[in-house]
């Protein structure tokens, strides 16, 4: 159960034990929708940036009933925001009309993108408006990205533990999706307040204390790590390895991805690990115990070199040279392609199209 207390400024939270670790987090029994209305009433929240996260946060705040705008350049990106409802004009603006007008700068562009933004966005944080971000990586690495925000403004992050996309989607089915929240500078005394109504308003189910250094170098890490690149890793060293030694493509696949995404996956993700083995075959949950460390210990330098990478700066480095070069989104599709024409994946396209609600 949570129990209710007052932090250091007076704000009920409540704590909760996370594995032995009480941590401080707001759930919406708290600070349910209305009073975060209530508390943004005379605010204009301007989203800046239409690509990943600035879509189903925008549009989850307008649903709940905040006055939102968006700020975005024309193009591709801007027709898609026309297409959800944003009225040039009225709710939908050029980044510098939107900066203008908005209270609250919610600044949702790539790392990449903000950087080459900041001085368009800059001259129009006056004293007592917030920025707010969804990611640490521009302040902490501050010194890299050159941002560095006006002393009289609210600094605040809300970081949703998922895509915008996928922000959207639990939205729409009446869920919400867990984000962390940090203040970085609260010039206003208003910043708790605001960065948790924002927070509420985005569609998040609670929000757990995090810094923007903690924020970024967790994140780095999950996306490099077993959100993202050791996933990838691991599940091609498998089916190669099936493969290798006589497989189908269709056998590697399914014992591989299909298996682990369509079964397994939704049973741990419901109840924990251990649920999930108790819900499979004794041979699988021997092999499971007994093979789970091994596996630890091979993986766990990887995760250390990658924290270190991470935390001394590198890893932010070769983001901000990579995605500042001139071709990067040519780059990028080439290298997305090679996943996608993968055997691997190219097997996975034709298994999914058998899968039983797609026939």
């Amino acid at each position: 159960m949570a129990q209710v207390i007052k932090t250091k400024k007076q704000k009920k939270m409540a704590q909760l034990n996370f594995g032995g670790t009480v941590e401080n987090v707001v759930i919406r029994d708290e600070f349910p929708l209305e009073k975060a209305r209530e508390v943004l009433k005379n605010e204009t929240i301007a989203v800046i940036g239409y690509g990943v996260q600035g879509p189903g946060q925008a549009l989850n705040l307008r649903d709940n009933g905040f006055n939102v705008i968006v700020g975005q350049r024309q193009g591709k990106t801007y027709d898609k925001a026309v297409a959800d409802g944003w009225v040039p004009g009225e709710t939908l603006f050029g980044i510098e009309e939107a900066c203008e007008r908005g209270t609250i700068v919610m600044c949702l562009l790539s790392d990449a993108a903000v950087m080459s933004v900041w001085p368009t966005i800059k001259p129009y944080l006056t004293a007592g408006k917030a920025l707010y971000f969804s990611h640490g990586f521009a302040i902490t690495y501050k010194e890299r990205t050159n941002i560095i925000p006006p002393a009289d403004v609210d600094v605040i992050l809300v970081a949703p533990k998922g895509s915008g996309t996928s922000l959207r989607r639990m939205f729409l089915q009446g869920r919400g999706l867990n984000s962390s929240y940090a203040i970085f500078q609260d010039a206003t005394g208003r910043a708790w307040d605001r960065v948790i109504a924002l927070g509420i308003g985005v569609g998040s189910g609670y929000l757990f204390e995090t810094t923007f250094k903690k924020e970024v170098y967790s994140d780095l890490t999950g996306e490099r790590g077993t959100l993202m690149g050791a996933i990838q890793g691991l599940l091609l060293a498998q089916y190669e390895t099936l493969r290798e030694n006589g497989h189908e493509p269709s056998e590697a696949f399914n014992e591989t991805v299909e298996e682990l995404t369509q079964s397994l996956m939704p049973l741990f993700a419901e109840n924990g690990m251990d649920w999930m083995y108790a819900n499979c075959s004794t041979t699988a949950q021997r092999g499971a115990l007994d093979w789970m460390g091994p596996f630890h210990d091979a993986v766990k330098p990887v995760f250390e070199k990658l924290y270190r990478e991470v935390a001394c700066g590198n890893e932010a480095q070769r983001s901000i040279d990579t995605n500042s070069k001139p071709d990067y989104r040519e780059g990028l599709e080439k290298e997305l392609a090679a996943l996608r024409e993968s055997e691997m994946w190219r097997a996975g396209a034709v298994v999914r199209k058998l899968r039983p609600e797609n026939n």
